[in-house]
């Protein structure tokens, strides 16, 4: 699979890997913010990718900020569709106390390339009884 990636902003880095086997490569703000705690912001890479069809970028936070500042991707993951040109934005929650600061470079979440599965959707008339049922949140047993 090949990512074509297009830099919109001059300060714009290609995604990367940082480790042989990783799966997510790290993507970069090209601005400098602040997001204030309990806040969100929608935070600029200055690129725009062009995925093959049958494939997706799923943009997932970095687990470092996540543990180490509190600061999240909010519409986790988010999804660049095949279809989609227009510039990779990043929205960060900030779900900790102190405000989070933002430098153009910063490594803000990273991108999981997958292949794209569609379902067939079929209208029946009735389904099939399992022992959970209909059970919602918590129903599958005790903690």
């Amino acid at each position: 699979m090949t990512l074509r990636v297009k830099r919109i902003d001059p300060d714009a880095v290609l995604p990367a890997y940082q480790r042989e086997d990783d799966a997510g490569m790290d993507v970069r703000s090209v601005e400098d913010m602040t997001i204030p705690a309990g806040g969100r912001a929608l935070v600029h890479t200055g690129l725009v990718f062009a995925l093959e069809p049958g494939w997706e970028a799923q943009v997932r936070p970095r687990s470092g900020l996540a543990l180490k500042k509190g600061v999240t991707v909010l519409n986790t993951p988010g999804t660049i569709d095949a279809g989609y040109r227009g510039e990779v934005g990043v929205i960060l929650f900030n779900s900790s106390d102190e405000d989070f600061r933002v430098s153009k470079g910063d490594r803000i979440a990273q991108v999981v390339v997958a292949p794209v599965t569609q379902a067939q959707v079929v209208e029946v008339e009735e389904v099939d009884e399992t022992d959970r049922g209909a059970g919602g949140f918590g129903s599958t047993g005790k903690s």
